[in-house]
């Protein structure tokens, strides 16, 4: 890990070089963790014992929400195959895994 230095990691450096290189990642993920929240208390148990990625249906980068009629739960690997570029945007909502089954 880049952070780490005899066998422990350094969160502090860590965390700073996050905020100075990455300024919206701490945002992003605080968003995330609210959806895994609002699925979770909408099915009545913890966030943690959710198995599975929260997705959403219509994705925040392209002006989604976070409200529970834009969230539900999905396969880890589904959530995660999407067309990046080079900057890491989604090139598309739809997933290789979604455009191979329409055919």
């Amino acid at each position: 890990m880049p952070f780490q230095k005899d066998g422990k990691r350094d969160y502090k450096r860590e965390l700073a070089w996050e905020h100075k290189h990455k300024k919206t990642r701490v945002k992003d993920r605080a968003q995330r963790n609210a959806a895994r929240s609002t699925v979770a208390k909408s099915k009545g148990v913890k966030a943690t014992s959710i198995k599975g990625d929260v997705g959403h249906k219509k994705a925040v980068s392209k002006g989604g929400k976070n409200s529970l009629s834009n969230l539900f739960v999905q396969d880890s690997g589904k959530n995660r195959s999407f067309s990046r570029t080079k900057k890491g945007a989604m090139k598309s909502e739809t997933s290789k895994r979604e455009r191979s089954r329409k055919r």
